[in-house]
């Protein structure tokens, strides 16, 4: 892809001074514009001169604006049946058995807060191949982080979340009292007293499992976000299938009690497009205005990664609601169109 676009710069360089052969003058970086872009990139700033009479070298900075979605997800509890098969348990049956055991009420709703963080360095190479220099084809490259978009729960749903990875803490100890390990205590907090000598300690207090709570805690199930299903058999590392095809995917907080996703592209993204501009004001040579059309070649379908390192877009499929729609258009836009106003004051 580089090669390709430096041979199109170098045939758009070449093409131009051809057919420029009657100018005697070759004027070189004696112009400088600064200039405000606005577009589906973002907002940015860029500073742009000239490299030849009819080639312009402009780069810059660009970010889209901050903005926040809601993402909504519902928190089930899942289990495996002697078969294999996924059973879900109605989740009102675990509110009191959570207050009891944790101190913590479960909101069976979790809202994500998505929101975008793309921005860019750009190097570009505008071509005005006609005299009047109203038109120009663009080449170059946009350079960035990978992650351009974020997701991640919100502060209301953090004693939830917490609560759901305790809970699923509890069920793995649940299932050492059935295997016939020593009964565990897990550690919920720490109070404060005195030893025999008078110096402040701290005792551990917690929720001891007996065999009654460990079986309802394996009856019921893990606890998880139901995001969708598998589109085919996850492997790990050594080969394994962890997760088959069509099972469904429940996402569950990691070890900081959160829940999160990132989009992901290449860092380097080539441009090509072309744009239209003249002046801004009748009889003044300072400001322009032009216009930007063309696309960026971000590296095929974005990666959806999840903080378990599930890809939504890849991995997973029947997506619901308007998360599944989201992850849609995502997965759909293989190249990024850009669309941008640019105005400019010329310095000198």
């Amino acid at each position: 892809m580089k090669r390709l676009l430096y041979t199109i710069v170098l045939g758009l360089i070449a093409t131009t001074l051809q057919a420029q052969k009657t100018k005697t003058t070759f004027n070189a970086f004696n112009h400088l514009d600064l200039g405000v872009t606005l577009g589906t990139t973002g907002v940015g700033l860029d500073l742009s001169t000239n490299i030849g009479n009819h080639v312009k070298l402009r780069t810059g900075f660009e970010a889209m604006p901050r903005f926040e979605q809601d993402l909504h997800f519902d928190i089930q509890t899942f289990n495996g049946d002697d078969n294999g098969n996924i059973l879900v348990t109605k989740f009102d049956k675990l509110v009191e058995t959570m207050k009891n055991l944790t101190g913590y009420d479960v909101d069976g709703t979790v809202i994500m807060k998505g929101k975008p963080t793309m921005w860019n360095f750009k190097l570009l190479v505008d071509v005005f191949p006609f005299r009047n220099k109203h038109w120009h084809v663009t080449a170059g490259f946009h350079w960035g982080p990978s992650a351009i978009a974020t997701a991640v729960n919100a502060i209301e749903d953090a004693p939830s979340l917490f609560a759901v990875g305790m809970y699923n803490h509890l069920y793995d100890h649940a299932q050492q009292v059935i295997n016939g390990d020593p009964e565990p205590l897990i550690v919920t907090g720490y109070a404060n007293d005195y030893d025999d000598e008078g110096n402040p300690v701290q005792i551990p207090y917690g929720v001891s499992l007996d065999e009654d709570i460990a079986n309802r805690l394996l009856g019921y199930g893990r606890m998880g976000i139901h995001v969708g299903n598998f589109s085919h058999d996850i492997v790990d590392e050594e080969g394994n299938v962890v997760h088959k095809a069509g099972d469904p995917y429940y996402m569950e907080p990691d070890n900081r009690s959160m829940v999160s996703a990132k989009v992901r592209v290449n860092s380097f993204k080539p441009y090509l497009g072309f744009g239209y501009g003249g002046r801004l004001l009748k009889n003044n040579d300072k400001f322009h205005v032009s216009f930007d059309a063309g696309l960026m070649f971000w590296g095929g379908t974005p990666s959806i990664i999840t903080h378990e390192g599930i890809d939504l877009a890849k991995d997973v499929k029947d997506i619901g609601g308007k998360v599944g729609d989201y992850v849609d258009l995502i997965s759909g836009i293989k190249v990024f169109p850009v669309l941008n106003a640019r105005f400019t004051y010329t310095i000198f």
